[in-house]
C-alpha cells in the first residue's frame, strides 16, 4: 500500500467516523424529542458508518487482509476493537433475510420496540429493540452497547489526527 492509498483510507475512516458520531448526537436529540423515526434512522447510520470503517480495517476479502493489518498498526487499533464485529450491521442491512428466517420457525413478531426492558418483553422475541436508558440495541436476544461502539469510533478518529485529519 502506498502513501496515497493510506491517506485515502484514513480520510474515509475520518469521514465515516464523523458520520457515526453525528448520528450518535442525533440519536440523543431524537430520544429527547420522542422521535422514533429519527431514533431508528440514527441507529442505522451508526451501524452503517461503523460497518464501513470496520470493512476498511478488517477487510472481508483475504486479498485485502494485509491492508487492514497495516492500517490497524498505523492507527494503533487492537484486533478486539468493538467495531471489528459487524453482526448487528448485518442484521439491519440484511433484514429481509432475517424476516424470512424468523417466519420459518416463529409465530410472534415484535419489532422496533422502544425500551423493551420497561415493557417486560423477552429480548429473544424482539426483532429490533432499543433501550434509550442505557443506549443498547437488541436483536433477537443479542445486545449491542452503542456507547461502546461510539467510544471506539471516536478513539479511531482521534488516532487519525496524527496524520493531519482533524475534521
Amino acid at each position: 500500500m502506498n502513501g496515497l492509498q493510506e491517506m485515502s483510507f484514513i480520510s474515509e475512516i475520518v469521514l465515516q467516523s464523523k458520520i457515526a458520531q453525528r448520528a450518535g448526537e442525533r440519536l440523543q436529540t431524537a430520544n429527547d424529542n420522542l422521535d422514533n423515526i429519527e431514533v431508528w434512522g440514527s441507529i442505522q447510520s451508526i451501524l452503517v458508518a461503523t460497518g464501513n470503517v470496520s470493512k476498511i480495517l478488517w477487510p472481508t476479502y483475504s486479498r485485502h487482509a494485509e491492508r487492514g493489518e497495516q492500517l490497524r498498526q498505523m492507527l494503533q487499533i487492537k484486533n478486539d476493537n468493538p467495531i471489528s464485529e459487524r453482526r448487528f450491521r448485518n442484521h439491519f442491512e440484511h433484514y429481509d433475510s432475517r424476516i424470512e428466517e424468523w417466519y420459518d420457525g416463529q409465530g410472534l413478531y415484535i419489532d422496533l420496540a422502544m425500551n423493551p426492558d420497561i415493557l417486560g418483553k423477552s429480548h429473544d422475541r424482539i426483532d429490533r429493540g432499543y433501550n434509550s436508558f442505557n443506549n443498547t440495541l437488541i436483536f433477537r436476544g443479542e445486545l449491542l452497547d452503542l456507547d461502546e461502539v461510539l467510544n471506539a469510533i471516536k478513539e479511531i478518529h482521534n488516532n487519525c489526527k496524527q496524520y493531519g485529519y482533524n475534521r
